[in-house]
């Protein structure tokens, strides 16, 4: 019988879903020796706390985290919060010995990062951060074959994030639902939300970035504050652009926008190498496209890999259903929560970490102190 581990969840929102729905469904699906128990939710909001804890089975809620991390029957604390919080959170559970998980990004900045890098690593729990699209079937495919040395020589990398839902005006900032454009509670805009994962997945694909040239701007300068009921200004970016150089000596473009109308959440990535190109689009997770130049000439062409086969030429896809029916977003965090229970087994951490993600923090800092200086900035070492 699998050993159980107890999951002390803070936050009730959309990734605490995403976060619950894996703990529910990873053991009906990957053979692992660990099974998480769904302990406690906690929220300041008691009865909103109360409500989602009975909708996803959690035994017991909590109305301060503190609590909740000072529990002796909790192993790992979530942390499902705004950007704000994630520090002071993380320090106090490394603190208490708890495992934690972090949602993205890790911290509002790369000193704050610091700070909880040290934490988790001085008192050496395990800890892994919430970057979810590593675990697409076919983006881990992709990694499988640039690894393999399929690609060759990497030349461009490309990628982009586009959603159109802060566009009006009159969308105010601020509170429960809208702290992502409050830069009290967010740190930044666009760059920390959704550049975010584009780098960690760079990162990951195609290895450290040595230098960022950027340039931001935020479209709508004043906003009414939900919390104070005052307009107030703006500070965080509503779009970002910028070009980066990676170590390997292959040059990049980043893009993303909150005002690209049409587009609710477009992630999109190319990469071309001396031998190959891949590409991937989130509006068609479960393909990846593949061009390889030293196919015959007369059938040389793109082609689109439905990744969904057996065997374990699939990563994660035998897991699931027969080969040709495909799986989605929420099946990322399923395959996340599994690596992290099998790296506990076998003593082996489940990626990225706190320090992993640091990386994806320094290079927003650089990217964000880039747009604001007007000039190529080097990336700090993690």
């Amino acid at each position: 019988m699998a050993k159980s581990i107890n999951i002390g969840i803070i936050g009730y929102g959309f990734m605490g879903r995403a976060h619950s729905n894996a703990y529910r469904k990873v053991n009906n699906f990957f053979d692992l020796e660990r099974r998480p128990v769904l302990k406690a939710a906690c929220a300041r909001d008691a009865g909103k706390v109360k409500v989602f804890a009975d909708t996803w089975g959690y035994e017991t809620v909590e109305a301060d985290w503190r609590k909740l991390v000072d529990r002796k029957d909790i192993d790992v604390i979530d942390i499902c919060v705004p950007n704000n919080l994630h520090a002071e959170i993380a320090l106090a559970a490394a603190a208490a010995g708890k495992m934690i998980f972090c949602e993205k990004p890790l911290a509002m900045n790369g000193a704050e990062g610091r700070k909880m890098v040290d934490a988790v690593e001085r008192a050496k729990v395990p800890n892994m951060v919430w970057y979810n699209y590593r675990r697409v079937p076919a983006v881990t495919l992709a990694k499988n074959l640039i690894d393999e040395g399929r690609l060759g020589r990497i030349f461009h990398y490309r990628a982009k994030f586009l959603q159109d839902w802060t566009i009006s005006a009159d969308v105010p900032q601020g509170g429960t639902a809208l702290w992502r454009l409050d830069v009290a509670a967010a740190g930044s805009g666009v760059t920390g939300d959704l550049l975010a994962h584009c780098i960690d997945t760079a990162l990951w694909l195609n290895g450290p970035i040595n230098t960022v040239n950027a340039m931001t701007e935020t479209f709508v300068k004043q906003r009414k504050h939900n919390l104070t009921g005052k307009v107030e200004k703006v500070g965080i970016d509503d779009a970002c652009a910028f070009l980066a150089r990676f170590g390997n000596g292959s040059l990049a473009t980043f893009e993303s926008t909150r005002y690209a109308r049409g587009h609710k959440a477009l992630y999109t990535f190319e990469i071309n190498g001396e031998k190959a190109s891949i590409a991937w689009d989130l509006h068609d997770l479960h393909r990846l496209q593949y061009f390889d130049h030293r196919d015959e000439g007369k059938l040389r062409g793109w082609r689109s890999i439905h990744v969904t086969d057996h065997g374990g030429e699939h990563p994660y896809m035998d897991k699931w259903w027969v080969p040709g029916l495909q799986i989605g977003y929420e099946h990322t965090f399923v395959h996340q929560v599994a690596d992290f229970l099998e790296g506990l087994t076998k003593g082996k951490p489940a990626m990225p970490d706190f320090r992993d993600a640091l990386r994806t923090q320094y290079v927003c800092d650089a990217v964000l102190q880039s747009a604001k200086d007007g000039k190529w900035i080097s990336i700090a070492k993690a």
